[in-house]
């Protein structure tokens, strides 16, 4: 697996967690990254992306000052901290790379993605 999500899991609402990406091929780091979060039944959301030098970050409204994306490129590392978090939170997320160097609220622009890793907020 190429990119490797990780940090999911349950918490209480209110709660946080910060989520993982590894990229253990590297191909990833001069190029934009995201994350995206999938509901039962549902097609695939955009949560948040960033840009190859880590500036240029984007949030879906439903997250915005609530959840936080950076990424080390040293580590070749994605990350997104979710902070207060609420029971409509609770999906699947996944990261995914960019084709280009910027990220991107579009689902079409991101060409690898990672397996996603559930996270489950109780009530």
């Amino acid at each position: 697996v190429q990119l490797q999500a990780s940090g999911g899991g349950l918490v209480a609402a209110g709660g946080s967690l910060r989520l993982s990406c590894a990229d253990s091929t590297r191909l990833s780091s001069n190029n934009g990254m995201g994350w995206f979060r999938q509901f039962p039944g549902k097609e695939r959301d955009f949560v948040a992306s960033i840009s190859w030098n880590g500036g240029g970050a984007l949030y879906a409204d439903s997250v915005k000052d609530r959840f936080t994306i950076s990424r080390d490129r040293a580590k070749n590392t994605l990350y997104l901290q979710m902070n207060g978090l609420t029971p409509e939170d609770t999906a699947v997320y996944f990261c995914a790379a960019a084709r280009s160097a910027w990220g991107s609220r579009i689902r079409s622009d991101y060409t690898r993605w990672g397996q996603g890793t559930l996270v489950t907020v109780s009530s």
